[in-house]
């Protein structure tokens, strides 16, 4: 009986070994990756190896609340010419011969009821870093649900406008 119950505590204690090894080795790396795009694109390879600037693929975050995405025919302005044959360079041949968009996915969330002037940040020579993080490091983009507390701090730091109504909920 005694021998019965030694097994099954080295059981449950080899069980527990292998879950928390499960765990600790593969769940918390594939959570810190941002959801899957429908062309795998590397940030770290564009805006780190080849140091492509932020706005060449989002055009519109120096003059709008948002930041755009890149148009298909920006990805092809290089891709015509550079790795043509890759099977998604070629995917994306495919939504520019169908005249669609890319359907990215969005990773970055805010709250509806906030109104996010890029503009003015970029404006005020806030760098994308500081909200985003080193997305030249990135292949995949993590993405961020940004919450009021991180703002303020930045704010506070930077002695920028805390009034709610003028900065951030028109």
């Amino acid at each position: 009986m005694k021998r019965n119950k030694s097994i099954i505590v080295l059981i449950g204690c080899c069980f527990l070994l292998v879950a928390l090894f499960l765990y600790f080795f593969y769940i918390p790396p594939a959570t810190d990756i941002g959801s899957a795009q429908p062309i795998p694109f590397s940030h770290r390879i564009h805006a780190g190896v080849k140091e492509i600037q932020c706005a060449y693929c989002h055009p519109y975050v120096a003059r709008s609340n948002h930041p755009g995405l890149p148009p298909v025919e920006k990805c092809l302005h290089c891709h015509k010419y550079i790795i043509i044959k890759h099977p998604w360079i070629e995917e994306e041949h495919r939504y520019y011969n169908t005249k669609t968009p890319t359907p990215w996915k969005k990773v970055n969330r805010l709250a509806e009821h906030v109104l996010f002037n890029h503009q003015r940040h970029i404006n005020s020579e806030i760098k994308c870093r500081e909200c985003h993080g080193a997305v030249e490091t990135m292949d995949r983009i993590k993405g961020t649900q940004f919450q009021m507390g991180f703002c303020i701090n930045c704010h506070q730091q930077k002695k920028a406008n805390l009034g709610c109504w003028l900065a951030c909920h028109s």
